[in-house]
């Protein structure tokens, strides 16, 4: 994925310097470069997220939102290089159309990348994040006038191609992925709610019916983008992750009410249409080597992981899930759990109570042990073992730091980040 975003913006160098013969030079110049850069990241940052399905299968969505996030700040530092670059070669002199477009075009992200800086994010909505996120595509759509009427890019025969090309590759990809198959998909399997079930104080199942559910291309520990159709604010998406494995006539999400859009679901009627969007992830059982598996959840991480245990083929007694919650009532899908350790020999350590120390994945109980310690005393065999971990970022992280250092190589270790 570096290497093609290098190669292109070693193809716009190249095609930028075959140009400077009949363009101005100086600050004008270097701005053009810069401008350049820019529009070939975010034409690339648009691909990254256009949910291509071998794309997504082989990078996994939080890598390729990672990468996506990087890009789309690294293509705005270089507009704003060009921005400055421009108004010290010409000044302030009155703007043409192409310029009124490019106004627009660097206000859309502006706005853009003020939503993507993670401390502003955090405190809004998902809903509404998401939809100021949307701007991104005006700012692509409206940087293309302003190419062909100011640029001196165009002129070359192999520019026009390339140019044109990447923005038909990153069109095509929003309008095939981001559109075109979601409402296929949802044409095709008609889902709607069955009915809803509480889990625990604050949690529900949600219980989905369709068609030809058997030939959606989905697996246990992968997760859609849900949109509910009861009413004002249906199209609003949200995503979870499967709670149980896909079976040919039903699939089952498990939410935590925590807010507008969550208590929502909790409140969903039997017969309610639903969109989808996905599948996505690649925590799935492809990613399994064989062997004894450990898996390590934290309150509504434990859903995926859960659809992966019922998918799971490890022999009898051969996985462990160590589960952790804040107070015992938060324990979710007991009777599932029970069963598993009754039939298939699944070992379960719940981990119950308030955080043992900030930044510590463990519980007060286990306060005189390190991360690492306390790992390698719950499995004393985890170097060899499949290890899968969810919950929050901060948790996770904890997790994966401790099992690095009992030894589990980085091929062993699997996690996704489900949030946005």
């Amino acid at each position: 994925m570096r290497k093609t975003a290098a190669l292109t913006l070693l193809i716009v160098t190249a095609l930028w310097t075959v140009g400077l013969d009949d363009a101005p030079t100086g600050p004008a110049a270097w701005g053009r470069l810069a401008a350049l850069w820019s529009a070939d990241l975010l034409l690339i940052q648009v691909v990254l997220m256009a949910r291509i399905p071998w794309v997504e299968r082989a990078y996994g969505q939080d890598t390729l939102a990672r990468r996506h996030r990087w890009t789309g700040f690294a293509s705005f530092l270089l507009l704003v290089a060009h921005v400055v670059l421009a108004v010290t070669a010409y000044g302030t002199r009155a703007p043409d159309p192409g310029m009124l477009w490019a106004y627009v075009a660097f206000a859309a992200l502006i706005l853009v990348v003020v939503t993507s800086v993670r401390r502003v994010r955090r405190r809004m909505r998902y809903e509404s994040w998401h939809l100021l996120h949307l701007y991104a595509y005006l700012g692509v759509g409206l940087a293309l006038p302003h190419m062909l009427l100011l640029g001196s890019d165009f002129r070359s025969p192999v520019a026009r191609a390339y140019w044109w090309s990447l923005y038909a590759i990153a069109t095509g990809s929003v309008v095939v992925f981001r559109l075109g198959l979601p409402v296929w998909r949802t044409l095709r399997h008609r889902l709607t709610v069955d009915h809803v079930d509480p889990e625990a104080p604050g949690l529900v199942s949600v219980y989905l019916s369709g068609r030809r559910l058997d030939r959606l291309p989905v697996r246990a520990g992968q997760f859609f983008v849900w949109r509910f159709l009861d009413g004002r604010g249906g199209l609003r998406g949200h995503p979870f992750s499967l709670s149980g494995p896909p079976r040919s006539d039903s699939l089952r999400i498990t939410v935590k009410v925590v807010g507008d859009g969550t208590s929502r679901v909790a409140a969903l009627r039997p017969g309610t249409r639903v969109l989808i969007e996905g599948p996505y992830g690649r925590m799935t059982a492809a990613a399994y080597a064989g062997g004894p598996v450990t898996m390590l959840a934290c309150g509504t991480g434990v859903t995926p992981l859960l659809a992966l245990l019922w998918d799971l083929p490890y022999a009898h007694g051969r996985a462990t899930l160590v589960y952790r919650t804040r107070h015992p009532h938060e324990v979710a899908f007991l009777n599932e759990l029970e069963w598993l350790a009754e039939h298939r020999g699944v070992r379960l350590v719940p981990l119950v109570g308030p955080r043992a120390e900030p930044g510590s994945w463990l519980p007060a109980e286990y306060a005189d042990y390190d991360d690492a310690q306390a790992l390698r005393s719950l499995a004393p065999d985890l170097a060899g073992h499949d290890v899968y971990v969810c919950g929050p970022d901060a948790w996770a992280a904890s997790v994966f730091r401790a099992a690095r250092a009992v030894g589990v190589p980085p091929a062993r270790l699997h996690r996704e980040r489900f949030g946005w």
